[in-house]
């Protein structure tokens, strides 16, 4: 996977930040206690996570691992305790404050991206919203995520074994039975979310189902 340069991908993250601050901005106070799609996480959950996320750096993310006892699952429950406001528009505020920043773990920057577009859909989808993502914010996710083993979030050993194409054939990676589909759903199944993903067509898929 080519390393995209970090002034190349920033403003891709900030624009996403930004894009889904303008989405928050037309829910109710009920839709923000709408369960996301991540299991367990509301709306205002998610929204939470990203603001605590934004913030990580590696010895942030080194001290909250080591007072979850070194759970993640832990620690990111810990992070939307922190960050998760009272009322939606405290969450809010905390997201603006943090969508210009540049903070990172010690990981590829394209991570940046799949954690604002991945997330930002676990919120839209399940409040009914839509956005369209620009390929050149999908197709790094993508990368990113395929090349990245299923232990840690990614889909590595599936994507080792198909070609993932877009339905407008522009973009393909990889060798074997194809799964075709926008680029926006074929990001969904490489991150975890395959059970969301629709729209995708091709001999591959007996693959994942």
């Amino acid at each position: 996977m080519s390393k995209i340069p970090a002034s190349e991908i920033w403003p891709l993250v900030h624009a996403e930040r930004l894009a889904l601050i303008d989405d928050l901005g037309t829910l109710d106070p009920d839709q923000w206690e709408v369960p996301s799609l991540c299991d367990g996480w509301s709306v205002h959950d998610v929204a939470a996570h990203l603001a605590d996320n934004a913030r990580a750096t590696f010895f942030r993310l080194l001290a909250g691992m080591a007072k979850a006892g070194f759970s993640l699952d832990r620690q990111n429950d810990n992070g939307v305790a922190a960050e998760k406001a009272a009322t939606p528009d405290g969450t809010l505020r905390r997201l603006v404050e943090v969508a210009a920043l540049r903070a990172t773990p010690p990981v590829p920057l394209a991570s940046r991206l799949v954690e604002e577009i991945a997330h930002g859909e676990d919120i839209r989808r399940a409040v009914g919203l839509k956005r369209a993502y620009p390929a050149e914010s999908l197709e790094p996710a993508i990368k990113y995520q395929a090349a990245t083993p299923q232990g840690v979030g990614g889909a590595k050993e599936l994507a080792s074994r198909v070609q993932l194409c877009s339905e407008d054939e522009d973009f393909r990676l990889g060798i074997g039975p194809q799964i075709a589909g926008p680029r926006l759903e074929l990001l969904m199944l490489v991150s975890g979310r395959g059970k969301h993903a629709v729209g995708l067509t091709g001999p591959g898929l007996a693959l994942v189902r």
